[in-house]
């Protein structure tokens, strides 16, 4: 059973940065895919961006040009950059892992965007 812990999650001002990490419990290397979902009060959860092992990659308009994605194969460790933070980017934030046939996911941790 592979666990994935988030981190990094907090209390930014609007136009502030964070960044989020996700750290799994056993190697990334050769996964499926991995990315970062998201859910805000009352909505449902979206996909914020993630990448496929063949190298594409993709992201919700609402945050392309200010989040981006990396990976660190040495320490099994997913990150989301955020930048230029909004006020509607409050929500809590999931990473998750693709290692087929099944779908991993973090526990959640809350950004909140607010001056």
């Amino acid at each position: 059973q592979v666990q994935l812990v988030e981190s990094g999650g907090g209390l930014v001002q609007p136009g502030g940065s964070l960044r989020l990490s996700c750290a799994a419990s056993e190697s990334i290397d050769g996964i499926n895919g991995m990315g970062w979902y998201r859910q805000a009060p009352g909505k449902e959860r979206e996909l914020v961006g993630g990448f496929t092992s063949g190298g594409s990659t993709t992201y919700a308009d609402s945050v392309k040009g200010r989040f981006s994605i990396s990976g660190d194969g040495a320490k099994n460790t997913v990150y989301l950059q955020m930048n230029s933070l909004k006020p509607e980017d409050t929500a809590v934030y999931y990473c998750y892992q693709i290692r087929a046939p099944r779908v991993y996911w973090g526990q959640g941790t809350q950004v909140t965007v607010s001056s």
